[in-house]
């Protein structure tokens, strides 16, 4: 593909991927006028995917038109602001105002499946990063059974009368009707399937690639890594622990990390790929582990200190909910919080300085047992004198 043809076809990708999210957020305000509505529950996250995916693919392609990375993140982009926008147009046309506009049906059929398609193209970002090629040639067959899958799943998505959403009431208008006795089987299947199988495939390339990469490429994966960290325990929590317990506040906070997930993805790889503050990532690593670990210790600490004095003060003053509970809690938190975050501090850097002390002194055992094999004529090569002049301007601004 030539390079101007690529720039209009990216840019092109680009503006649809706009217009279909400011019409997709037009209509999700017609449809909050209206109350009795549903909402189209990944609103959030096919808000965010629209604007950060599409940016960086146009970014990557603008250095480097052949990138598959960069065509990877458009058709994602594309592919969620479409469920966004038919997602969005169905409620309306079905149910906001019935028969006000055609193809609502049409629509709500069309994000019954799209979603498999956008995991797909996530998946091949997993088996193509950072470099545009799959970890070996043996990973190529995987490439081409996930698109099968991708065109069988489609096909059984589309005919299942299931709702389209998991938390639409909206369903397949163009589903059969006689496979809705395992409609829901057959989708919790197929989302298993994704999720799962097809999530640890994702995992099992960039862990082979992991070990076989040199320290910039291990760098590079560490950036998606994390990014997609939050993406997952986001999903985790939305639609796993949210579904199991009904507590409110996982879906809250998995929505959350979900959309700080899909806006850091796009920027990690970024990162990553121009290689700009690329040796930050262990830092950024070391601060998540403390503080992370820090909020998760206070809030456990904050709740049993909490229901603790609220049951003594209750037996004392036979009073509920005491406003002497929430000051004795805030007391013991305000007491224990810094020397609680020096010990995590110091735990997380020194098992950080040790790891990598460890692999600094095997680095130092295995480098001169392998320059020593390596006769010293061989490493000297007769080069002819290269003027700067004749390599200016020659480096790759956006090296794979």
């Amino acid at each position: 593909m030539k390079h101007r043809t690529a720039h209009w076809l990216a840019w092109s990708l680009g503006i649809i991927c706009g217009a279909l999210l400011a019409a997709s957020l037009l209509l999700f305000v017609l449809n909050r006028s209206h109350p009795t509505v549903d909402v189209w529950g990944p609103w959030i996250q096919e808000t965010v995917a629209p604007v950060t995916f599409p940016a960086l693919g146009l970014l990557i392609l603008s250095r480097r038109p052949q990138h598959p990375i960069g065509w990877l993140f458009c058709g994602a982009g594309l592919a969620g602001g479409l469920d966004h926008f038919f997602g969005e147009y169905a409620i309306y046309a079905l149910q906001a105002r019935p028969d006000s506009l055609l193809g609502g049906e049409v629509s709500a059929w069309i994000v019954s499946w799209m979603w498999v398609p956008f995991n797909a193209l996530l998946v091949y970002v997993a088996l193509l990063y950072p470099d545009g090629r799959p970890p070996s040639k043996r990973w190529r067959p995987v490439a081409w059974l996930i698109g099968i899958a991708v065109v069988v799943t489609v096909a059984v998505e589309a005919l299942l009368p299931i709702a389209v959403c998991n938390v639409c009431t909206l369903e397949n208008p163009l589903g059969i009707e006689s496979l809705g006795s395992v409609g829901e089987l057959v989708d919790a299947l197929i989302e298993a399937f994704w999720y799962g199988a097809v999530g640890l495939v994702a995992v099992a390339s960039l862990y082979v690639r992991f070990r076989h990469a040199g320290e910039v490429e291990r760098r590079q994966i560490k950036w998606l890594a994390y990014a997609a960290s939050l993406v997952v325990l986001g999903t985790t929590l939305a639609y796993g622990v949210y579904d199991v317990t009904g507590v409110r506040w996982s879906w809250q906070v998995g929505i959350a990390l979900l959309a700080i997930g899909l806006v850091g993805t796009p920027i990690a790889v970024g990162i990553a790929i121009s290689r700009h503050r690329l040796y930050e990532i262990d830092l950024i690593i070391d601060r998540t582990l403390v503080y992370g670990s820090l909020t998760a210790a206070m809030a456990g600490i904050y709740e049993i200190t909490l229901v603790s004095v609220q049951h003594v003060l209750l037996v004392l003053t036979h009073v509920e909910h005491s406003q002497l509970a929430y000051f004795a809690t805030a007391m013991v938190m305000a007491a224990v919080f810094e020397p609680l975050r020096h010990r995590i501090d110091v735990f997380v850097e020194r098992y950080l300085l040790e790891r990598d002390a460890r692999a600094g002194v095997r680095e130092r055992e295995i480098s001169p047992a392998a320059t020593s094999e390596i006769p010293v004529e061989a490493t000297i090569v007769d080069r002819p004198p290269v003027h700067s002049d004749a390599i200016k301007g020659r480096c790759d601004p956006l090296p794979s």
